[in-house]
């Protein structure tokens, strides 16, 4: 639903809805990889348990960290694919272009996402993935990842869960816009970001958004307007309080129970 990673996030849309029921640019520049800084990724995007070896040969093939600036883009829809990305720092959208120039937003993606999965099926990119904020990726070739996988057998299967992730997301989405109403929706996004974030050692109850309000309502099947007036009735009801992208949740089952 709101990450590559896309299982842990239909998770959480079927526990909500359980809930309710019960009542990159050529010229962006490039560095070697900091090992010590990419540890705390890794333990992210890969299955925990690993032995400091197994991280260690994860590690060697990192070839380069990609520095992305804020609006610029990591890779196109259609690019030959070549290899996966890690969200190290900061956050992406991924961006699929309608015939008739329209933007849709397919996913949003925090530190420890990964991007370019999509990818793996027809050896091109599926969509475009922009930095949404100045961020930084580690660039996984997939040639090598596809070697490692055959000799540690948990990467292999933590990478084929993400494949799997994919499919679920998809499907997860389609659930959200076909059956939540506006307000649901936006319940559901926030409730999912704080989950995220906790996750990732962060608070859980306030936090700053790093998309636009018309990124989340291109994401949600909402109109700028219609996004706007959803924050306002979830603040009039006090289930959180918001000033522009910086969002206070004040009433977890409240939100959940929307």
């Amino acid at each position: 639903m709101f990450s590559t990673d896309g299982y842990d996030v239909v998770d959480f849309v079927a526990r909500y809805q359980s809930d309710h029921t019960n009542d990159v640019t050529p010229s962006a520049p490039e560095r070697p990889a900091t090992r010590d800084s990419d540890y705390s990724m890794l333990e992210i995007w890969m299955p925990p348990g690993l032995t400091p070896l197994e991280l260690k040969r994860i590690d060697s093939i990192i070839c380069t960290t990609r520095m992305i600036k804020r609006g610029d883009v990591l890779f196109r829809a259609n690019d030959n694919f070549q290899s996966l990305y890690a969200v190290q720092a900061g956050s992406f959208k991924t961006v699929i272009m309608h015939r008739d120039g329209r933007e849709q937003v397919t996913g949003f993606q925090l530190s420890g996402d990964a991007l370019g999965l999509g990818g793996v099926c027809t050896e091109r990119y599926s969509c475009d993935a922009v930095a949404i904020e100045d961020s930084s990726v580690c660039i996984i070739p997939f040639h090598l990842l596809e070697i490692l996988c055959r000799e540690v057998k948990v990467i292999q299967h933590h990478v084929h869960r993400m494949m799997s992730g994919e499919i679920v997301r998809e499907s997860g989405l389609l659930m959200l816009l076909g059956t939540m109403s506006a307000e649901e929706r936006v319940a559901a996004f926030l409730l999912n970001m704080s989950d995220r974030l906790k996750a990732r050692g962060y608070s859980s109850t306030e936090f700053n958004l790093p998309m636009t309000r018309k990124d989340m309502g291109s994401y949600l099947g909402m109109k700028l307007e219609t996004v706007s007036r959803m924050f306002a009735k979830l603040q009039k009801d006090k289930l959180v309080d918001t000033h522009g992208k910086h969002i206070r949740i004040l009433d977890f089952e409240g939100l959940r129970d929307v």
